[in-house]
């Protein structure tokens, strides 16, 4: 018998099987909705090793990416160390399924051998890898991961740059953003919880 209740009970187990259909299991090679939105531009580590932007650096990993410069008097060194503190935190996690990045904001200056300087001036580890590239490229790249300025004259004064990061979960496509001097076990419960 074909009442109002059962075909209601239709429409709403109808409207559910893609839902249903979703929940299916995650596979780590699942590429996540967004992975288009990523360029693939070859970077220089700070070791001069050349990597892909996606295909290296963020496909089917945890990322937590900030910005920063090596001759910044500002939140860099700051920023820095809180990171380092959320490094020593994912202890042995970091470099095997959770990666830091540092992209620079000034890559006319920052070459390699500037970011490795930094890294041994402020003690980084391994697992944390600061990168540079092409200036176009690096902006695009800061522009694809949200570390913009909505008032472009305030986007484009380097003084002003953003003291958050950015932290994916990229086989999942799921992301966020948080300050980077947020206290170091915050940002860490946050990782390990994406």
């Amino acid at each position: 018998m074909n009442t109002k209740r059962n075909l209601l009970g239709l429409m709403g187990g109808a409207a559910l099987l893609p839902l249903l259909a979703s929940t299916g299991p995650l596979h780590a090679s699942a590429p996540g909705p967004k992975v288009n939105a990523f360029p693939n531009f070859v970077l220089e580590t700070h070791e001069g090793r050349k990597v892909k932007f996606y295909d290296d650096l963020l496909k089917n990993k945890i990322v937590v990416i900030n910005m920063l410069y090596t001759y910044c008097s500002g939140i860099c060194p700051a920023n820095t160390s809180n990171l380092l503190q959320v490094q020593q935190e994912l202890g042995k996690r970091l470099g095997r399924d959770i990666f830091m990045y540092s992209l620079t904001l000034q890559p006319e200056f920052d070459r390699p051998e500037a970011l490795n300087a930094y890294v041994k001036q402020r003690g980084i580890k391994p697992g944390w890898t600061l990168l540079t590239g092409k200036p176009a490229e690096m902006e695009q790249i800061r522009r694809r991961l949200g570390f913009v300025d909505s008032d472009p004259i305030a986007d484009a004064d380097l003084s002003n740059h953003t003291g958050v990061v950015r932290v994916g979960n990229v086989a999942l496509d799921r992301w966020f953003m948080m300050p980077a001097m947020s206290r170091s076990q915050q940002i860490s419960r946050a990782i390990l919880e994406l």
